[in-house]
């Protein structure tokens, strides 16, 4: 089957550092949760599965980074990832990586590439 595009935002909903937003991908036979965040000022996709254990990172929905928009933050237990790479630098996941997502901005939305 060949890769698409499925539609996940407007561009304009994804403000630097800011809320994220909560979708869906499928991997075999699963429906997982994905999120994509601004930081760097291009956009980010991840599941949303700590590298830790399997749990959300959101600690309410959208809400991936830490008070100053800089980490990402998994709200079970602190595990902080850098927003570009979702490299962990700090807590039990350290050197570990969240799992990217294919997407891309394009025409002032946000595609998920499946």
């Amino acid at each position: 089957m060949a890769a698409g595009k499925r539609l996940i935002c407007d561009a304009a909903a994804l403000v630097e550092g800011g809320e994220g937003v909560r979708f869906t991908v499928r991997r075999g036979d699963e429906e997982l949760s994905a999120f994509v965040v601004r930081f760097g000022g291009l956009v980010h996709g991840f599941l949303n599965r700590c590298a830790h254990i399997p749990v959300e990172m959101d600690w309410q929905e959208g809400r991936f980074f830490d008070s100053g928009g800089l980490y990402l933050i998994c709200s079970t237990h602190g595990a902080t990832y850098h927003p570009e790479s979702g490299f962990c630098i700090r807590g039990p996941c350290k050197g570990q990586s969240l799992t990217r997502v294919a997407v891309e901005e394009l025409d002032g939305k946000v595609y998920c590439i499946d």
